[in-house]
């Protein structure tokens, strides 16, 4: 079952907003709530309050939802329209100021019973990293030929 819950005109540049967002993205929502309430982002307030609407909007669709199962699936945030506005300079001149918006989406989903116990760090393992790769005997030929190592 996913529940949705957005966030429009948040008078927030999507950099600054994305920094949040990538703290819970995959977490469960409590866990996630308690990240929220712990950073001290200015965006991480408004997050959290979305967080709330979006648990609601999952209890809402179905009665009998089992908050400690909900994890947050997918979270993205989208630039919104810029405010232009004008800030003088000197010499008579006029520097042009944007204030960024954004529109942020974070929906929820349960977790299966076998996975409600794995936490985020056990969903996201590193990538091994990829193994040299081998040097031909071409190269090496070319390279003892011109003094080289």
């Amino acid at each position: 079952m996913e529940a949705i819950a957005r966030l429009r005109y948040h008078q927030a540049s999507p950099q600054k907003v994305r920094l949040v967002v990538d703290l819970i993205r995959g977490m469960d929502v409590e866990e996630a709530a308690v990240v929220l309430r712990t950073t001290k982002k200015s965006a991480a307030k408004t997050i959290g309050k979305l967080l709330k609407s979006a648990v609601a909007n999952a209890e809402n669709r179905d009665q009998n939802v089992d908050v400690g199962k909900l994890y947050v699936k997918e979270v993205f945030v989208d630039g919104g329209p810029s405010l232009k506005r004008i800030q003088a300079n000197t010499m008579g001149r006029a520097f042009r100021i944007l204030k960024r918006q954004s529109h942020v989406t974070i929906k929820l989903d349960t977790r299966k019973a076998a996975a409600a116990g794995a936490s985020r760090s056990a969903a996201r393992k590193p990538a091994a990293k990829p193994a040299r790769p081998v040097k031909t005997a071409k190269r090496t030929a070319k390279r003892t030929a011109k003094g080289g190592k």
